[in-house]
């Protein structure tokens, strides 16, 4: 145990967010520096529970008590052996998770968690810094081949884990740039890049190979990647958007998030000037009161919106835990995000009920009305309460509803399951023999730590079925779910 008494002694203190009016200068990361001497202090907080229910909120099963008390002690080279023995990507985790291992942290039962998220990523962002992030290619070759399909976290994952056993990987995007949405969709006001691009060259330095630009389905059909490779991980994500069929979805100027956003990183990585898609000067509203949601709303302010609405159906949550969400569950509380704290609008129970055109057919405003449940527990509208938001720029940020059904596939033939997702066995693998899916592809929209989990347990799965051993770790089954 770090400190017997830490969690009496010391207040939880998080890293001071950067000026809003100076933050909206840059897409930089919104946090200033936090020193190392403050979060040793934040880590002697952790009181290496008994029972640690930090465990059970991380799927990953991050050690947390242990690195929290190396870092404590000023061991943060031990830390960061323990922080990779369960997670390939802290940094990832550190800067995109919500962490639900802070829900189920027992100090906060009555009191404030543990900064378990801070303490992980200084352990990190330390351990790049002195240099002990190094490759680890694999003492032996399998002489067997694994394509990944699609390269977010679950792909990485997944490739990480079964180049350093020796099999030869190669990952496939279809974007010009490896990452998945870490690259196109997550702002950098979230994650630099920077963060991602070192965490590749120490993978490609293990022998990972990327190919990005290549629509696997299409550019590399289902027979020929068959025929190349002994097996195939598919890890391209749950990236069909769900739609608002209201009317005049087709007005111009109503875009899915996922239009919008990879413009923004586009312009960051210096392939353009400015983006196709802009909220410059334009009256913005966003339905969807999730984190794309508060993705676009941090983009638009950085843009030059001269107005942020975000709309949500659901009700406004409540400030604290209730009832119906106890501890260690992960609660659905009102959280205010950096891109909130930036400005705009939030509109709750209300649902949009047409996109209105100017005589140029293009988007002048939205029509909005407030909605109760009923008993049965539809939205219904209530009387008097229409009105119109000026807009000219509309984003729907509502989440996805599963994998795209193209062309791979179907000419693979894997079979889904009741909620349209790729079904797998308990080895991750589908119904095809060979073939395995990791991460929302096969879970459904879901969390980074979860992807990252799901691409370990695949990964373990392919490689007890190339090569019948049981060596790497399986730190969930295709069926665990999230404490809620």
């Amino acid at each position: 145990m770090a400190d017997p008494k830490g969690f009496l002694k010391v207040p939880r203190e998080t890293p001071t967010r950067r000026p809003v009016p100076l933050r909206l200068m840059d897409w930089r990361e919104v946090y200033e520096e936090f020193p190392d001497d403050k979060l040793e202090r934040q880590a002697s907080r952790c009181m290496d529970c008994g029972i640690p229910f930090c465990h059970q909120g991380c799927p990953l099963g991050n050690l947390i008590p242990e690195w929290n008390n190396l870092v404590y002690r000023h061991d943060w080279r031990e830390a960061i052996e323990r922080l990779h023995a369960t997670n390939n990507f802290p940094e990832f985790t550190g800067t995109l998770c919500p962490a639900p291992c802070e829900a189920a942290c027992v100090l906060a039962i009555n009191s404030d968690a543990v900064t378990i998220k801070q303490v992980e990523l200084q352990i990190i962002d330390h351990a790049f810094e002195e240099g002990w992030v190094a490759p680890q290619p694999p003492t032996t070759k399998t002489g067997k081949k694994v394509a990944v399909v699609g390269s977010g976290p679950a792909g990485l994952a997944a490739a990480q884990q079964l180049t350093r056993v020796g099999h030869d990987v190669v990952v496939f995007e279809r974007a010009d740039r490896i990452g998945g949405l870490m690259r196109y969709g997550i702002p950098e006001f979230k994650m630099e890049k920077n963060r991602l691009d070192r965490r590749l060259s120490q993978m490609e330095a293990e022998g990972t190979q990327f190919r990005a630009s290549v629509d696997v389905g299409t550019d590399v059909t289902a027979d020929q990647l068959r025929a190349e490779y002994d097996a195939v991980v598919l890890a391209g994500g749950a990236t069909a958007w769900r739609d608002l069929p209201a009317k005049g979805r087709e007005v111009e100027g109503v875009y899915q998030a996922m239009e919008y956003l990879p413009w923004a990183n586009h312009v960051q990585q210096g392939d353009i000037d400015a983006p196709p898609i802009t909220a410059e000067g334009k009256h913005v509203v966003i339905i969807g009161g999730g984190d794309t949601g508060a993705d676009c709303l941090g983009t638009a302010h950085r843009q030059g919106a001269a107005s942020v609405t975000q709309l949500e159906i659901m009700p406004t949550p409540p400030e604290k835990r209730t009832e119906g969400m106890p501890w260690p569950t992960y609660p659905m509380v009102y959280r205010v995000s950096s891109a909130h704290e930036e400005g705009g609008e939030r509109l709750f129970s209300v649902n949009t009920t047409e996109f209105v055109a100017d005589s140029d057919g293009k988007l002048r405003a939205l029509r909005i009305v407030e909605v109760r449940r009923d008993e049965s527990g539809r939205f219904v509208a209530i009387e008097g309460t229409e009105k119109e938001l000026p807009a000219q720029l509309v984003l729907l940020a509502m989440g996805f509803v599963g994998p795209e059904k193209g062309r791979l596939l179907a000419d693979l033939g894997v079979e889904l399951d009741q909620r349209g997702n790729v079904a797998r066995d308990d080895n991750f693998m589908t119904s095809v023999d060979g073939v395995f899916s990791a991460g929302d592809m096969g879970r459904g929209q879901s969390l980074i730590v979860w992807a990252i989990a799901e691409g370990r347990a695949a990964a373990a799965g392919v490689d007890g079925y190339l090569t019948g051993r049981n060596v790497l770790p399986r730190p969930i089954a295709p069926t665990d779910r999230p404490i809620t």
